[in-house]
This record gives C-alpha cells, sequence and structure tokens, in this order.
C-alpha cells in the first residue's frame, strides 16, 4: 500500500515538474534572487529531465508490487 502511494506522489510531482518547471522554480529558487529573473535554459531542461525521472520511479513503485 505504501508503494502505492509513494509512486502516486512521485508521478504527481514528475507530471508538475515536466509540465511546469518555471512554477519549480518559482518555489524553490526565485527566493535567492532580487528582481525578475528568469529561469536559465539549464534549469528548466534539468528540472524536465528530473520530472522525466520521478514519473519512472513512480511508475515503477507502482507496477513492481503486482509482478510478484
Amino acid at each position: 500500500m505504501l508503494y502505492l502511494i509513494a509512486g502516486l506522489a512521485l508521478i504527481a510531482a514528475g507530471i508538475a515538474m515536466l509540465i511546469k518547471p518555471r512554477l519549480v522554480f518559482e518555489l524553490t529558487e526565485s527566493w535567492k534572487h532580487d528582481g525578475g529573473t528568469e529561469p536559465s535554459n539549464l534549469f528548466l531542461f534539468s528540472t524536465r529531465f528530473g520530472g522525466v525521472m520521478c514519473t519512472l520511479a513512480g511508475l515503477c513503485s507502482v507496477i513492481v508490487p503486482f509482478i510478484s
């Protein structure tokens, strides 16, 4: 049961990171800068990549208990 809940949380976080990387920037990094700075292209890419990895890990943790 715990794998299902953790997997769904990872899937939700991964999809949010994949679709809205600027929101992740606003929540985590914007307080460190004065003025209206935008996230770099590298930050956007790495956030999207992390979103894909979180989504895949969440899918694996949901699927694995049903295999055995």
